[in-house]
């Protein structure tokens, strides 16, 4: 009894012996388990280290218009990598099946990333898909993290199992977008990239996008670091460190979308009417400078550049030079009346011709005996401002011009300016030069400086700058003023520009201008229409131009230039450029950057009548009076 008692006891025993050792190991692997999974999370893929460094890539800034559209901004591309053994061979299947999933990519697609062009598999790294934008990026990393819970990852080194490559989402390259395509082109200007450290970014290389490169570069890169968790990813805790990134800054423009979308339509529908090149126009604003529209009939989409808009990459606003004709006969009278150097209360004798030497004379397109200043400048006499330069010096003549911008940077905030050239003072002391500059020809001007000049007619004498860009914010959205290198100018006295005014004025109600008038507004403005030189000889092309202003009784004052080129239709300004002024003062009072008067509306419809009275008048008297002396009865 006693031997069996003793055996009960050691079998007891030795059960609990048995227990207990059992728990023992059990406890052991589940130190080595967990001491394992430790490891892992706070591994890096790559290094035995226990932090690791990501590299955040800051972007470059965005293009607002005046009316909040963005106009151009950036988005970071990513591309996915996978070390091909770090995948289980067991559940590769399962990878590709989840990753076509979340990529949209073919599983027969996915699997042709692990071969070469032999056929044979890719022991190393792979790249799966490349350009993937940021929200496709964030998915893809979450299924990174979802793979490695179901143990799709393996280490490389059974030696160190901590050490585990997952699915990598690397930033690949900055995408330059531009949503509204051709709209504000070749304002903007285009793209070109550039590859540091295996990274795309896209540098300005025309436009605006030149021209504020400092601005809307990324200032600094951000940076995360701390330990990690199982795909080496910083965990964010209170042992971390973040550096925050530091984008672009964002440039605002004075330009509202809407109304430049509308003034573009104007001019695409007018060169095809006239068949011209080119047509460009400005709209400004007098006393500020501010460009509410600044638009070319010649537009690319910067995103698909073909070969086709190779030659509409240049912003011809700054980078097109041409002789300007008549517009130029305001400037030199300007002159003229700052220097007291011409009564305008007396005329000057024209005749139709004016021979200045055998080998130069001067002719009208109109036929007058005599005109007074203000005659001159409503009926665009070459003769006569001729004349009125003469009595000025050359030096008065140079430096006059000099005063109103030509020959110097307008200040446009493009990223490319050629200022053109006027003669020096002594050859404008010669009467064929000073009369042939006087007229707008041996000179050579930009479209800004000569909308900047008009400005001054309209602005008590002072030349304003043009500012496509009204301010520049950072991410905060604190506004900063750009930087101007070039001032505005005081062209002329405030009294001559007075007088200017009104001239332009009259040359639109009864002259040369008369297509742009707009009833309940103040016109006034200058036609222009110049031969084109070739190979030294003035050949049957031409430049046609409309300078002037519209203001409304509310204090709304506006420059505006047309601009057209190479017309082949009809060439003369007054059936170009001045019918696309009036379409695009109607557009100002559209958008209600101008309000109509309409007792001034009323007054101006009964003065045009009265006018084709007159005329119609002249025209009956003209016959009768041919009638009466070839005796031919009525």
């Amino acid at each position: 009894m006693s031997e069996e008692i003793s055996e009960n006891k050691l079998i007891k025993n030795r059960s609990v012996i048995l227990l207990s050792a059992f728990i023992l190991i059990a406890f052991l692997f589940l130190g080595l388990f967990l001491f394992t999974v430790a490891l892992t999370v706070t591994s890096s893929r790559h290094t035995d280290n226990k932090y690791v460094s990501i590299e955040n890539k800051a972007i470059r800034g965005k293009i607002i218009s005046a009316d909040n559209f963005v106009v151009s901004y950036s988005q970071k591309l990513f591309r996915a990598e996978i070390n091909t053994k770090s995948i289980d061979p067991t559940k590769k299947d399962l990878f590709v099946k989840l990753f076509s999933i979340y990529s949209g990519m073919s599983e027969k697609e996915v699997l042709s990333k692990f071969v070469n062009k032999s056929g044979k598999d890719i022991k190393g790294r792979i790249v799966l898909t490349d350009n993937i934008d940021v929200r496709l990026a964030s998915d893809l990393r979450s299924l990174g993290y979802k793979m490695a819970k179901l143990d799709i990852f393996r280490p490389l080194n059974p030696k160190k199992p901590h050490l585990v490559f997952g699915l990598d989402i690397i930033p690949d390259s900055e995408m330059r977008h531009f949503p509204h395509k051709n709209l504000l082109t070749p304002l903007i200007g285009y793209m070109r990239t550039e590859v540091n450290d295996d990274y795309e970014t896209p540098i300005g290389i025309k436009g605006l996008e030149k021209s504020y490169e400092s601005y809307l570069e990324p200032a600094m890169n951000g940076l995360v670091k701390g330990k990690r968790d199982v795909l080496g990813t910083p965990l964010l805790n209170g042992e971390s460190k973040e550096e925050k990134r530091i984008d672009g800054m964002d440039i605002h423009l004075n330009i509202d979308l809407n109304f430049q979308r509308s003034v573009e339509n104007i001019i695409d529908n007018m060169k095809n009417q006239v068949a011209a090149e080119e047509i460009m126009v400005a709209v400004m604003n007098s006393e500020t400078g501010a460009l509410l529209s600044l638009a070319s009939s010649e537009r690319y989409d910067p995103s698909h550049i073909r070969q086709e808009d190779v030659k509409s990459l240049n912003p011809n606003f700054s980078e097109y030079l041409y002789e300007p004709g008549s517009v130029m006969k305001p400037l030199t009278l300007a002159i003229a009346i700052d220097t007291g150097k011409v009564d305008l209360k007396k005329s000057i004798p024209l005749g139709g011709k004016f021979k200045v030497n055998n080998n130069y004379t001067i002719t009208d397109d109109d036929y007058f005996k005599e005109l007074r200043p203000k005659g001159i400048i409503m009926y665009s006499s070459n003769i006569g401002i001729s004349k009125i330069a003469w009595k000025l010096t050359g030096r008065e003549l140079h430096d006059g011009w000099k005063n109103f911008g030509l020959s110097e940077p307008s200040g446009i905030d493009l990223s490319k300016e050629l200022t053109g050239r006027i003669k020096g003072a002594s050859l404008l002391n010669h009467k064929v030069h000073a009369a042939n500059t006087a007229y707008g020809y041996g000179m050579f001007a930009n479209f800004m400086q000569m909308v900047k000049a008009y400005s001054a007619f309209n602005n008590d004498g002072i030349a304003v700058t043009p500012k496509i860009v009204n301010y520049i914010t950072d991410k905060t959205g604190r506004r900063y003023e750009p930087s101007r290198e070039v001032s505005s100018l005081q062209a002329c006295t405030a009294r001559t520009a007075r007088i200017i005014n009104d001239m332009l004025l009259g040359a639109v109600n009864r002259g040369t201008g008369s297509a742009a008038q707009y009833d309940g507004l103040s016109i006034g403005g200058k036609t222009g229409t110049a031969h084109i030189a070739y190979k030294g000889h003035y050949i049957e092309e031409y430049h046609s131009s409309f300078y002037g202003f519209a203001n409304d009784k509310m204090g709304n004052k506006y420059t505006i230039g047309v601009f057209t080129i190479k017309p082949q239709k009809v060439y003369f300004a007054s059936q170009t450029s001045a019918p696309v002024f009036k379409q695009v003062v109607g557009e100002l009072v559209k958008y209600n950057y101008l309000t109509v008067d309409k007792t001034l509306a009323r007054i101006h419809l009964a003065k045009r009548q009265a006018m084709r009275k007159r005329k119609h008048d002249a025209y009956v008297r003209k016959i009768k009076k041919y009638n009466r002396e070839h005796n031919i009865t009525e």
